[in-house]
């Protein structure tokens, strides 16, 4: 019984350490898409950010902008923003789903995965909300129209504290 008390301990440590690392190195910095300028998660520090991967050949990334998009303009003026990262290799490919996807939030370049790879990227899209403080507080795999009520209800709880 003892052992497997220790052993619970361990693995509960284990987890709180690398929970709180991944919690709270988030940031990065990659360049805009309109402006070429470097942009960090950093500058966004006090705002609940919506991190969101995604790609041009990405099917359920066509649902996700129109959604993004009025969580932008809803939430935006309220310390709310929408980050999406591309993984695109082709700034072509980008200009093609942007024609038929239009967004008003930032676009940042990420073509050789290196802060998909610092997230653990595991789906496309994939997304990130981070708090005011900088902290990691929920990630979501895909997107899934029956759970936007989810998502929203939870820019909302942590625009709230």
């Amino acid at each position: 019984m003892r052992q497997k008390i220790l052993y619970f301990i361990s693995a509960l440590a284990f987890f709180a350490v690398n929970f709180a690392s991944a919690s709270t190195d988030n940031n990065f910095t990659l360049a805009d898409y309109s402006s070429e300028q470097q942009v960090s998660l950093a500058e966004y520090k006090g705002q609940v950010v919506y991190v969101d991967f995604w790609a041009s050949w990405c099917k359920p990334c066509r649902s996700s902008f129109p959604w993004m998009n009025d969580m932008q303009a809803k939430y935006g003026g309220n310390g709310f923003a929408v980050i999406s990262i591309n993984l695109d290799q082709e700034t072509s490919s980008i200009s093609k789903f942007l024609d038929s996807y239009p967004a008003n939030f930032k676009i940042l370049l990420d073509p050789n995965g290196i802060v998909a790879s610092q997230y653990e990227l595991i789906g496309m899209p994939s997304s990130y909300l981070i708090d005011k403080k900088g902290r990691l507080r929920k990630t979501h795999t895909g997107f899934f129209i029956k759970n936007q009520p989810l998502y929203e209800k939870e820019i909302i709880d942590l625009m709230s504290e």
